[in-house]
């Protein structure tokens, strides 16, 4: 089985599997690139023909869904508690926090970072009412969290899925829209040495946020 080969913009969707990678502890090549790569990065679409990030290669196959990869990292390469088993309890729970980071919290701020820094002044009532949905949804979220973590009363990839979108509101001016709670649980995750490890190894590329 070869190493992975992650593509990484900093702190963009592609953080989630590049923190995965870290917590994990897996040997894995990284190829840092400046945001938005389809326009930035020459040949970067003949890797991944959408021009997202993230892209990762394993054994020659691509993947480029940031809430998918975390969860195939952690059963692809060995059994690991980072992962919610299918014959677990909080099974459902787990995959419902996996993909509700990306499909319901992260997409609503795309929506607003294109319109109120990428090509502002288009649309600002879609930047505004996004911004809005994104915090609708995330304190929504929060009363579904069973506790301290998102399922299985551990640190899962669910977590990892779920911390990353209060950590780009944070970075893209939504804070107002970021409750108490959920700030602590991003604070709380930052601090694990798998986040920590995943910061220091995009240093030198400056984050488009």
């Amino acid at each position: 089985m070869s190493r992975p080969h992650l593509y990484h913009c900093a702190d963009a969707r592609s953080f989630r599997a590049l923190w995965a990678l870290e917590e994990l502890e897996l040997a894995y090549d990284l190829t840092l690139m400046p945001f938005p790569p389809r326009a930035r990065v020459e040949g970067y679409k003949d890797i991944n023909p959408l021009g997202t990030v993230p892209a990762l290669l394993v054994d020659g196959q691509l993947m480029t869904e940031s809430s998918a990869i975390p969860h195939f990292l952690a059963t692809r390469f060995g059994l690991s508690d980072l992962a919610v088993a299918p014959d677990e309890a909080d099974y459902a729970r787990y995959l419902n926090f996996l993909f509700m980071g990306e499909a319901t919290l992260t997409f609503p701020q795309t929506i607003h970072l294109r319109y109120s820094r990428f090509e502002p002044g288009r649309a600002p009532e879609a930047a505004a009412d996004y911004a809005h949905w994104f915090g609708v949804r995330l304190r929504k979220a929060e009363e579904l969290m069973p506790g301290e973590y998102a399922a299985a009363g551990r640190f899962t990839m669910a977590d990892i899925s779920l911390a990353y979108a209060v950590m780009l509101a944070q970075s893209i001016g939504l804070e107002e829209q970021v409750t108490p709670g959920m700030a602590a649980y991003l604070e709380r995750l930052s601090g694990r040495e798998g986040f920590q490890r995943a910061k220091a190894a995009q240093t030198g590329v400056d984050s488009p946020f």
